[in-house]
């Protein structure tokens, strides 16, 4: 047990690289997650841009923190994916048997996550600076802006985690996804929540995208963020540790 500890870091290294070595062999998981957003993005930009009051005249810079959020929520969905072959095919129980760390296996799945994630991130920035995207943020308003983004990755990623492990068939392990990419339609993403009738309002200023949009959203235009930053870290880091505990526990359940 000793010795297995002592190599976590480079039992999670041979995971991540074994989980990056599928996604570069198969890149349309990562075109098909940077594809949809981006079409969202051209939709609500040119299409219905034009009818949408946000009191700003630069739509695209309003809209994009809640297209990375929905990058984000339809990659995670490729990590249950994944880990529920992993699962049916036996390859759990075979690195179980190994002199390994337990843990490095999910671990090299959420890693993978991240780092794709990442990619998406970048591709969909990049598109919306040729839509017009500016952004006057310094280099300490883009870090926090990354860090919130990671934390909201890893929560949704350890959320994947306990689908893929408890899921029965592959459409199960990635259908949990389908109701947190609807979170920000009905958030401050798209749209102001004041144009909002009364109880969506109500759900909407009190779920978590909207803070975490709306702290993304200040600090790329290098505005005063508030206590929304803080409400949308402790959303973050709240869900992330939850996750974390109760995928902990399937896989031990699992195994």
């Amino acid at each position: 047990m000793e010795t297995t500890k002592n190599y976590f870091f480079s039992d999670m290294y041979v995971m991540l690289g074994r989980s990056m070595r599928h996604i570069l062999r198969s890149m349309d998981t990562i075109i098909t997650v940077t594809i949809m957003p981006i079409m969202f993005m051209l939709l609500f930009v040119y299409v219905f841009g034009g009818a949408i009051q946000t009191g700003t005249d630069n739509y695209v810079n309003y809209l994009l923190p809640g297209i990375l959020l929905i990058s984000i929520a339809s990659g995670v969905s490729y990590t249950a994916y994944r880990l529920f072959l992993d699962m049916q095919r036996g390859i759990l129980e075979r690195f179980n048997s190994m002199p390994i760390a337990r843990s490095a296996v999910l671990w090299g799945h959420v890693l993978t996550s991240l780092v794709s994630n990442f990619i998406s991130v970048i591709v969909i920035i990049l598109v919306a600076l040729i839509m017009g995207f500016r952004s006057p943020a310094g280099v300490l308003s883009w870090l926090a802006v990354a860090g919130i983004l990671t934390l909201f990755t890893l929560a949704l990623t350890w959320i994947a985690v306990i689908a893929g492990l408890s899921a029965k068939t592959v459409d199960g392990a990635t259908a949990f996804s389908y109701p947190i990419i609807f979170l920000p339609f009905i958030s401050s993403a798209f749209v102001p929540t004041k144009s909002m009738p009364g109880p969506v309002r109500i759900f909407a200023e009190n779920q978590p995208v909207t803070s975490i949009v709306g702290s993304i959203r200040a600090l790329l235009s290098n505005q005063t963020v508030g206590n929304e930053i803080w409400l949308a870290l402790a959303w973050c880091t709240g869900i992330m540790l939850l996750a974390y505990i109760l995928a902990k526990r399937a896989y031990k359940k699992r195994l």
